[in-house]
C-alpha cells in the first residue's frame, strides 16, 4: 500500500510543533516584559497632575514633614490627600498670583476638590494598611523612593506582590528606627542587617507571608 503522506510531512509536522512552542514561549516572554515595563507599571514616569506639585521643593528644600499633608498616614490604612485648605494655609500668603496655582485657588473659591492623578496604588483585591507599616518602622522612601528628589511625583516601585514579599520575608533588610520613618534622606547604615534583626525583635515584627494577610 502506498504512503498517503509524503515523507516531507514529518519535517513539516516537527517544524510546526516546535515553531508553535517557540511562538508561545516568545509571546509569554513579550507579555512578561510588557508587564514589567514602565509602559505598564508607570515606574519612573511622572504622571500629569492638575497642579505640578513638587515634593523636591516642599519636602527636600522646605523640609515639610510628610504628615503635614498626608495627615492620616500613621493612623489609618490610607495616607490621604490634603484638602485645598492645607495648600492655602501657605499659598494665601505666598505665590498668591502664580498662574500655575490658579487651579488651587479655583478649588478653594468653588469648594471643589482637585482631581489628582493617583501615582501609587495596589489592586482592589489587595489590602494594604499604611499605619501598621509606619508603626513597625517601614519608612516612606522604602516604597515611594527618593520622594525628596522628585520635582514631579513618579512611582518608584512596581508594588507587585514580589516586591511586598521580599520585605515580608526579610524585614530586617528594610526596617529602620521609628524616629527615621519620615526622614526622606535616610540611608541604611553599614550594619543594617544587625540593626534590622534587633528592630524586628523590638518592634515584634512577624514575617507574614500567608495569602490572607493581604488578600481578604
Amino acid at each position: 500500500m502506498s504512503q498517503i503522506f509524503h515523507r516531507s510531512t514529518n519535517l513539516i509536522s516537527r517544524l510546526t510543533i516546535f515553531g508553535g512552542i517557540f511562538f508561545l514561549a516568545a509571546l509569554s516572554y513579550a507579555l512578561y516584559a510588557i508587564e514589567l515595563s514602565p509602559y505598564y507599571t508607570y515606574v519612573d514616569l511622572a504622571r500629569q497632575q492638575p497642579v505640578p506639585f513638587s515634593h523636591k521643593h516642599h519636602v527636600g528644600e522646605l523640609g515639610l514633614d510628610c504628615r503635614y499633608c498626608h495627615t492620616s498616614v500613621d493612623q489609618s490604612s490610607f495616607a490621604g490627600l490634603p484638602p485645598t485648605q492645607t495648600c492655602m494655609t501657605c499659598h494665601s500668603q505666598i505665590w498668591t498670583n502664580a498662574p500655575m496655582l490658579e487651579p488651587v485657588r479655583a478649588s478653594y473659591r468653588d469648594d471643589k476638590s482637585l482631581s489628582w492623578t493617583r501615582v501609587n496604588s495596589v489592586p482592589q483585591f489587595v489590602y494594604f494598611d499604611h499605619s501598621i507599616h509606619v508603626s513597625k518602622g517601614i519608612g516612606c522612601t522604602t516604597c515611594h523612593g527618593p520622594i525628596a528628589e522628585m520635582p514631579l511625583t513618579w512611582r518608584a516601585q512596581t508594588l507587585y506582590m514580589e516586591f511586598c514579599l521580599n520585605c515580608h520575608r526579610q524585614p530586617e533588610k528594610y526596617v529602620r528606627p521609628k524616629d527615621e520613618v519620615f526622614n526622606p534622606r535616610y540611608e541604611p547604615p553599614p550594619n543594617q542587617m544587625e540593626l534590622g534583626e534587633q528592630l524586628v525583635k523590638e518592634y515584634k515584627i512577624q514575617k507574614l507571608t500567608n495569602c490572607s494577610t493581604c488578600h481578604r
